[in-house]
C-alpha cells in the first residue's frame, strides 16, 4: 500500500477522452476531489463529450482553460491588440463551474424566417438590377410627363403670341419665307435618287453603329490582306463599308447641287432666312401652319435644317468617323494631339443623334403637310396628287427594312472575306 508520502498515479478522467493528465503544478490549494458520478447533476452526466486530441499537453491546456474562470488580463490584452490567444499562467485551484452554469441549457437557435438573412453574393446583382430598372423607368416616366408638359406650353405660349398685335405684325412682316427669284424649281431625277440612297445607307450606318456602341464580344474578326497586324470586328467593317458608300453618295450630291444651281435651295442667301425660319418654327408650335402652299413644301426654316445636315452635320460625322477609323495614322503626335480621340468620340454619337432627329422630323412633317403630293415629289418629280408616290414610298421601306435585317455577320463575311481574312 504506497504511504501518504507517495503521489497517487494518474487517473483516468470521466468524460474525456482517455489519455493520461498531464501533472499539473499546484500554487496555492490541492486540486479538489473530483466527485462520485452519484453526485454529479445530470447537466454533468449529459453533457456532450469533447472531440478527442492527439496530444497530452493539449488535453491538459483544454482541462485548465475549462475548470479556470476568465482571466480579466487576457481580456485587457485582447482589447489593447495584444494577441486573442496570450499565454496562460499556473493554474491555481481550478473549481467545478456552478450548478447554475452547468445546468443552465442553451436557448433553441432561431428559425431562418424569424432571422435576418443576409442577401447571398449570387442575390446581390439581381436586387441591383432591379433596383437600377426601377429607377431608370421612374426617370424615364419622369423624362416623358416633363417633355409632354413643356411641348404643352410651348404650344400654349405661342398660340398665345399669334394672337397678340405683335405677334401679327412679326408674322406679317416675316411669313417664314423669303423670295429666291434664282433658285431653280422642281425635283430632277439626280435629286430623288439620292435622297433615297442617302435615306437607304443612313439607316444601315445608324444602326451597325448602334451594335459597336453594345458589342461586348464580336461574332466575327475582319484582317485586311495589306496589314495583318490590324484586326477589327466585322461590324466594324460593316459600318466602315457603308460610311464609305454614303460619303460617295455624298459627294455626288453636292458635285450635282453645284454643277445645276440647286445649292441655292439649300444654301441661304439673305439674312432674312433667320427671322423667317423663327417666324416658320413658331408656326409649327402653335399647331396652325399652311398645309397646301410652297410655305409648306420649303420654308427658311426647312432651308436652314438642310444646310446644316449637308455641310455641317455630315462634315462632321465624317471626320469624327475617320478619326475612329483605322485610316488615321498613329504614329503622327503631333496631329494625335490636335484632333484627339476623345473629342472625336464625344462629338460622333451627338451628331448621330442629330441624324436621327432630323429623319424623324422630316417624316412626320412629310405626312402632315398634304402627304400624296409631298411623295410624288420625291420618289416621281411630278407635281401631282396621287398615289404614285405612296407606294414607291412603301416600296422603299420594304427594301430599306429587309436590307436593315439582312446586314448580319452571315451574310456580310463572303463579302468581307474579298477584301480580308474574317475569321473568330
Amino acid at each position: 500500500m504506497p504511504s501518504a508520502d507517495t503521489p497517487a498515479p494518474p487517473r483516468r478522467r470521466s468524460g474525456l477522452p482517455r489519455t493520461v493528465d498531464a501533472p499539473v503544478k499546484h500554487t496555492a490549494e490541492p486540486r479538489a476531489a473530483k466527485p462520485d458520478a452519484s453526485e454529479q447533476t445530470a447537466s454533468e452526466r449529459t453533457a456532450p463529450t469533447p472531440r478527442a486530441v492527439d496530444h497530452t499537453e493539449q488535453a491538459a491546456e483544454a482541462d485548465a482553460a475549462a475548470h479556470a474562470p476568465p482571466a480579466e488580463p487576457a481580456v485587457s490584452r485582447r482589447r489593447s491588440g495584444l494577441g486573442s490567444n496570450p499565454t496562460p499562467g499556473p493554474v491555481s485551484s481550478p473549481k467545478p463551474p456552478p450548478e447554475s452554469t452547468a445546468s443552465a441549457t442553451p436557448e433553441p437557435a432561431a428559425p431562418d424566417s424569424a432571422r435576418a438573412r443576409p442577401a447571398t453574393s449570387a442575390e446581390r446583382p439581381v436586387a441591383v438590377s432591379r433596383t437600377r430598372s426601377k429607377t431608370a423607368l421612374w426617370w424615364a416616366a419622369v423624362g416623358i410627363g416633363g417633355v409632354v408638359i413643356l411641348a404643352a406650353a410651348m404650344v400654349i405660349a405661342a398660340q398665345w403670341f399669334l394672337g397678340t398685335e405683335a405677334g401679327r405684325n412679326f408674322l406679317s412682316r416675316y411669313p417664314g419665307q423669303y423670295e429666291q427669284p434664282d433658285a431653280p424649281g422642281g425635283y430632277p431625277w439626280w435629286l430623288n435618287w439620292a435622297h433615297f440612297f442617302n435615306a437607304f445607307l443612313m439607316v444601315l450606318v445608324i444602326k451597325t453603329g448602334v451594335q459597336i456602341r453594345r458589342e461586348i464580344k464580336p461574332e466575327a474578326y475582319w484582317t485586311p490582306k495589306w496589314g495583318r497586324q490590324r484586326r477589327i470586328s466585322l461590324t466594324i467593317w460593316t459600318h466602315n463599308a457603308l460610311d464609305l458608300l454614303w460619303v460617295l453618295n455624298g459627294l455626288v450630291f453636292v458635285t450635282l447641287l453645284v454643277a445645276t444651281g440647286y445649292w441655292s435651295r439649300v444654301v441661304p442667301t439673305s439674312w432674312e432666312v433667320f427671322p423667317n425660319a423663327l417666324s416658320a418654327l413658331v408656326q409649327y408650335v402653335s399647331l396652325d401652319w399652311p398645309t397646301t402652299s410652297d410655305w409648306a413644301h420649303y420654308n427658311s426654316a426647312q432651308e436652314l435644317a438642310y444646310f446644316v445636315t449637308i455641310f455641317v452635320a455630315a462634315p462632321l460625322a465624317i471626320a469624327t468617323g475617320v478619326r475612329m477609323s483605322g485610316l488615321w495614322p498613329g504614329d503622327k503626335p503631333m496631329l494625335n494631339k490636335a484632333f484627339p480621340v476623345e473629342w472625336a468620340r464625344a462629338v460622333h454619337f451627338p451628331v448621330m443623334i442629330y441624324f436621327v432627329t432630323f429623319i424623324l422630323v422630316h417624316v412626320i412633317l412629310v405626312f402632315a403637310t398634304d402627304a400624296l403630293r409631298n411623295l410624288n415629289q420625291i420618289y416621281t418629280g411630278q407635281d401631282a396628287t396621287n398615289w404614285t408616290g405612296f407606294w414607291l414610298f412603301v416600296l422603299s421601306l420594304i427594301v430599306i427594312i429587309g436590307a436593315a435585317v439582312a446586314v448580319r455577320p452571315v451574310l456580310v463575311a463572303p463579302l468581307a472575306s474579298l477584301f480580308g481574312r474574317v475569321g473568330r
